[in-house]
């Protein structure tokens, strides 16, 4: 069934247009049979409660109903993504004319240069400047927030090799236009002695960058004279947290040329002002920054937000994005459209759910059919207006990007104290008052009547890396996020029911989505590790942050891997080789199921306690096997062994002494 979307008549043809999902008459009935299954839970629970024959029973039946009320208001939350899921269909060929486009801005934000390598940082640049879009009207900002002197010379070095890498992708019609990818791909567009030029050019930038990393810092024998004199000299007192905003022009369109004559779009390098006594609101601050000196420089009527580690793998994705913001059905009230993050270098059966499918394809697209995605923080193109209303009034004439009095203003707009009595992060630009400003600022967006669409055309726009150490995954989570109970009686199939019921749908809605089983299995398995470590530990590092105590804070997950840890993700093996708490957790809980299991099995009549530890263990498998099994470098530290075994024996003992007095 196909509904077009509420174009106007004289819009013809549509630009997109929207189909309904097919399993939509499955999802409902599955809904409405769950939902009789769990009122009959419900309604024996609270009669159970009156009929109880003591007070410490009835007690027991209320925190009982009170867990089942918790389930019920999860599941119940989780079917908005099944109620009216919807596809979309783009029409590019239509769009009008390329002088009627709006001006695109794109921002990438970097934080550590050791965590996040520039070389990695400036491949997503260059797949960015090539975009198939008019290059007066494109600008890329890059957001140190590290503020390291080598991001900057490894971005002026880009800036180089861009004069001969855009105009080779253009003349070939290269699809991955990520020097990086392209290269390590094999992969011959055009002429051979062209190619063996550009990637000699561009190991030799790999180098001088590589050696300014060695060094820590930029060499004034790796820039000229007057360069270090000008620009790097002043990077000697500057700290992280303490140094005052750069804002440098290392591309302007309406002076730079690359190497056939053709106008390059502006790049522009930006390092907020940091000071320790001044907030810096981690990454929405950084955006923030971005919007302000965008708006003094270019102030494109459309933004791209992209992760430093994510590349274009499709140059036209700004077509499909046009597609809804010149729908003039939707574009007064468009905040954003949202594509999936899709990830490269996942192993066979992706074996810490890095794919991320649920949130990032399934959930999204039921989103879509009510009010729209949420922003999840990359590959996605806002609508300025939506941001910061019309209250920033740029340049926006090019000519005078590079003008002194406009550096000047884009400094000032980038220092550290300029937000303060502002109203920056409420209700302007991106939203603070949380780790996670993707969810945040979207959720502001819909509260303010704007709406959102989920783009997902049938080729990849956008190609990201997904961490391959488990410590990096639960990190990452954990920044994110800030069982089962055995009734002794028959209405415990109904739990068998709802729980092995939500199982099955979740693992057809995964297979769906042209996924395997081994894939959700890998995916259920990892929901499950984060339940039991970075959602606790979220909690408990937000109390101890209200309560004004020290904790180790937000970790930047790393972009780096080592030759071993990447053969054994390519395994399929998990890598446990730090001394992490969460793997202290994993270990304790992996021991008490094994325990109970054991336990189970030797005692006659406890099938369902079997099962229920059955499927811990069956879960907890690569742990087992890290214990006992394996003995290379990701197997876990000893030290993580001693601890869990000793907060097992501990709960074991406190168990034994409550379960026989």
């Amino acid at each position: 069934m196909e509904t077009k979307s509420s174009i106007p008549a004289k819009l013809n043809p549509p630009l997109n247009m929207v189909r309904l999902d097919r399993g939509i008459p499955i999802y409902r009935g599955h809904i409405v049979i769950y939902t009789i299954a769990i009122l009959a839970l419900i309604y024996h629970r609270i009669t159970s409660i009156f009929t109880s024959s003591t007070l410490v029973e009835a007690i027991l039946f209320c925190s009982i109903l009170v867990s089942d009320l918790i389930m019920v208001f999860m599941w119940a939350s989780a079917q908005a993504f099944r109620w009216r899921p919807v596809h979309r269909q783009e029409f590019p060929a239509r769009l009008p004319d390329r002088l009627a486009w709006p001006a695109l801005d794109v921002f990438v934000c970097t934080a550590d240069m050791y965590k996040e390598p520039p070389m990695g940082v400036v491949n997503t640049a260059l797949s960015l400047l090539v975009l198939d879009y008019p290059t007066e009207k494109l600008s890329v900002y890059i957001s140190d927030d590290g503020g390291a002197d080598v991001t900057l010379f490894a971005f002026m070095e880009g800036a180089k090799f861009a004069r001969h890498w855009l105009p080779y992708c253009r003349e070939n019609r290269i699809k991955d236009r990520s020097p990086e990818k392209f290269f390590a791909s094999g992969s011959r567009s055009g002429d051979g002695d062209q190619e063996d030029k550009l990637q000699m050019m561009y190991e030799t930038m790999k180098e001088r960058v590589q050696s300014a990393m060695d060094k820590g810092s930029v060499s004034a024998e790796l820039v000229s004279s007057e360069e270090y004199e000008n620009i790097f000299q002043k990077w000697k007192d500057f700290s992280s947290n303490n140094h005052p905003a750069v804002v440098q022009v290392l591309l302007q369109s309406s002076i730079d040329r690359d190497i056939t004559g053709h106008v390059m779009p502006n790049l522009i390098y930006v390092s907020r002002g940091k000071h320790p006594k001044s907030p810096h609101n981690y990454k929405a601050g950084a955006l923030n920054v971005l919007v302000r000196v965008s708006s003094v420089l270019t102030n494109a009527p459309i933004i791209l937000t992209i992760d430093c580690d994510m590349i274009s793998t499709d140059p036209t994705s700004p077509h499909q994005a046009l597609c809804y913001f010149l729908d003039p059905a939707i574009s007064a009230k468009l905040a954003c459209v949202q594509f999936p993050q899709l990830f490269q270098g996942l192993n066979k059966n992706d074996i810490y759910a890095g794919e991320l499918r649920r949130i990032f394809r399934i959930n999204s697209h039921g989103l879509d059919g009510l009010c729209g995605p949420n922003y999840v923080g990359t590959n996605t193109f806002h609508a300025r207006r939506a941001l910061v209303g019309s209250s920033l009034k740029g340049v926006n004439v090019q000519e005078q990007i590079g003008a002194k009095m406009v550096l000047e203003k884009a400094i000032e707009v980038a220092g550290c104290d300029y937000e303060v009595g502002t109203k920056w992060g409420d209700p302007l630009g991106f939203r603070y008052g949380s780790l996670v400003e993707d969810f945040n600022t979207g959720y502001q967006f819909q509260c303010e009547g704007w709406i959102s669409v989920f783009c997902d055309p049938p080729e990849p726009q956008f190609i990201g890396e997904a961490p391959k150490s488990l410590n990096d995954v639960l990190h990452q989570c954990m920044r994110w996020a800030i069982g089962l109970y055995e009734p002794s009686n028959p209405w415990f199939y109904l739990y068998l029911y709802l729980f092995l019921a939500a199982y099955i749908q979740d693992m057809a809605d995964f297979v769906s989505y042209k996924s395997t089983f081994r894939c959700w299995w890998c995916d259920q398995r990892m929901g499950l590790i984060r339940g039991l470590t970075t959602f606790p530990m979220g909690i408990i590092e937000l109390l101890f942050k209200k309560l004004k105590i020290s904790t180790q804070g937000f970790t930047i997950t790393s972009k780096v891997m080592d030759d071993e840890q990447n053969k054994r993700y390519n395994k399929g093996f998990f890598d446990f080789g730090v001394d992490s708490p969460f793997f202290v957790v994993l270990r304790t809980v992996a021991i008490l199921n094994l325990c109970a299991f054991t336990v189970g099995m030797i005692r006659n009549g406890m099938v369902l306690e079997v099962f229920l530890a059955g499927f811990g263990v069956a879960n907890f498998w690569p742990v087992y096997e890290a214990m006992f099994l394996r003995a290379d470098s990701g197997r876990m530290p000893k030290g993580v062994a001693a601890r869990a075994f000793v907060i097992t024996g501990v709960i074991l003992a406190v168990g034994c002494v409550v379960f026989f007095v």
